[in-house]
């Protein structure tokens, strides 16, 4: 069965230990400077947004068929079956096709390392392999983030709302978006606030259907190369269209 993290935003305090964990459990640096960060990045793989009093957490959603693994051209990125979407550093051509395609802009890239890697959580895979938790559900004080099987979560997540109308938007987040997700969301107010696209802008059906469909048309005789470099055609449209969102990353803030 499919495991999954369930976040609940109205158990949500704001500690960000989940961060630390994190951080922790992954290698990755941790500070006070860090904490401030209102966003994810290349070092910092969730992370804890504040609005009014509203807490919501942003990390990979860990997609049940990932726009990223089906657009990479060389296996990059795949689901496995316990539900952790996963990262081949050694695979990886940098060709980025990865954060285009990716609907809610996850996946960064090290623009500073000189042996850059695309980066984002990647829940704990060694962790779940063993029946454990993720480091984030482990830490976590109040319960917020949970995980566990993904069918549980949903009825659970579900019945939260029935039994407390009043405390949700009557949505659960990730149950259908793209087709389904590893990582579930409920909260008080619309998740577009904290950044989180709409299910009309999404849609319910796997991103996979698109690129899947393209790279599968791609003839078995034309070289690596030239998939790589010809591209994609719709991929490489979209390009463009989130070049100027690279640079602002890229330098901070100012394109």
């Amino acid at each position: 069965m499919s495991k999954a993290i369930l976040y609940d935003a109205t158990l949500c305090i704001g500690c960000k230990m989940c961060e630390k964990a994190c951080a922790e459990h992954n290698g990755l640096p941790y500070d006070d400077s860090i904490a401030a960060e209102a966003k994810t990045s290349e070092h910092k793989f969730t992370a804890i947004l504040t609005e009014n009093d509203h807490f919501m957490r942003k990390l990979c959603m860990h997609c049940d068929e990932p726009a990223c693994a089906s657009a990479c051209p060389v296996g990059a990125f795949h689901k496995t079956a316990l539900g952790p979407v996963v990262y081949d550093v050694w695979k990886c051509i940098g060709c980025r096709y990865c954060m285009v395609a990716c609907a809610f802009a996850v996946p960064k890239y090290e623009w500073g390392s000189l042996n850059p890697r695309v980066r984002k959580c990647i829940m704990c895979p060694d962790l779940v392999k063993r029946g454990e938790q993720t480091a984030c559900a482990a830490i976590c004080p109040t319960g917020a983030t949970k995980f566990g099987e993904r069918d549980a979560l949903l009825m659970e997540a579900q019945d939260r709302i029935n039994q407390n109308p009043g405390n949700y938007v009557p949505h659960i987040y990730g149950k259908e978006e793209v087709g389904g997700t590893s990582v579930l969301f409920l909260s008080a107010v619309p998740f577009e606030r904290f950044g989180y696209p709409s299910i009309d802008k999404v849609g319910d059906k796997p991103l996979p259907e698109y690129t899947g469909v393209v790279m599968n048309r791609i003839p078995d005789f034309v070289p690596l190369w030239a998939v790589i470099l010809g591209g994609i055609y719709w991929l490489a449209n979209r390009k463009n269209e989130v070049a100027e969102a690279e640079a602002i990353e890229k330098h901070g803030g100012v394109a």
